[in-house]
């Protein structure tokens, strides 16, 4: 299997350098290099227990390398202030949930924290944030509705709405997909794609990867199975080496963007 390791620009930006993590006795991350390019979607791919979430963890400081480095514009994270990595990162989970019954616009505002002095009140910058975020993600007219009479695919736009209240430049999701129907998948996608931010995406759906990434990390067992645009890296070959299954890879948009069409 051919690895074709991520091109950096220079060390701006979120990278991380030959990367390990152990998790009870076992190796989870092995030596991975990941640097996303400046306001693309990078798409991270692979079987369940590949080390996608842990390396997602990992970029945002939540859990440290064992080996290996992780900085954000040169600098190591760990010596990165924690409000001011806030405010250049933001994180939306794959499962988070609430037992306040907070509304939209409260739940949102939970993104500007990073911004402002404890105690203090919000500032119009702040309410500004606030009111694009819900702008941008279509929930203006639910700011006042509560987190229980949300649906699903409504509940993932708020999470995507208070990280963007945090202004970021970097945007790490974690299947944000998962558990959404087909429709308010492809809205949420559409909704990422546009951002124009540098976005890290855990993704389990590869058709979704194929429309929608710039670029893709495949990750098999803690390594980088291979990695690059999503033309040269989702083949036949590899989903089979990586995934265990048969597919067929067709190329029918006219921007070369694969179909994969998987086969008994």
């Amino acid at each position: 299997m051919t690895v074709t390791r991520p091109r950096s620009d220079g060390g701006t930006g979120l990278r991380a350098a030959r990367v390990s993590r152990t998790a009870g006795g076992a190796l989870v991350l092995d030596g991975v290099d990941l640097a996303p390019r400046a306001g693309t979607l990078t798409g991270l791919l692979g079987p369940n227990g590949s080390g996608k979430s842990t390396l997602l963890r990992v970029l945002a400081g939540v859990l440290a390398p064992d080996t290996g480095v992780v900085t954000l514009d040169g600098e190591r994270l760990g010596a990165v202030p924690r409000r001011a990595l806030a405010r250049r990162v933001a994180v939306v989970e794959q499962h988070a949930d609430t037992q306040v019954d907070l509304t939209v616009a409260d739940a949102v505002r939970l993104g500007r924290v990073p911004h402002r002095r404890a105690w203090s009140p919000p500032t119009s910058a702040d309410e500004e944030a606030v009111r694009s975020a819900l702008a941008r993600t279509g929930l203006t007219d639910r700011a006042h509705r509560t987190w229980r009479t949300l649906s699903g695919g409504e509940r993932q736009r708020v999470h995507l709405a208070r990280a963007l209240a945090q202004e970021p430049r970097e945007l790490l999701l974690d299947e944000p997909t998962n558990h959404l129907d087909v429709r308010h998948q492809l809205d949420l996608m559409d909704l990422v794609s546009e951002l124009r931010l540098t976005c890290v995406m855990a993704l389990h759906d590869l058709n979704l990867a194929a429309l929608y990434c710039d670029h893709v990390v495949v990750l098999h067992q803690g390594r980088i199975a291979a990695a690059g645009p999503v033309a040269e890296v989702l083949t036949e070959r590899l989903v089979a080496e990586v995934y265990g299954v048969r597919v067929s890879v067709t190329h029918p948009d006219p921007d070369g963007r694969p179909h994969i069409r998987f086969l008994r």
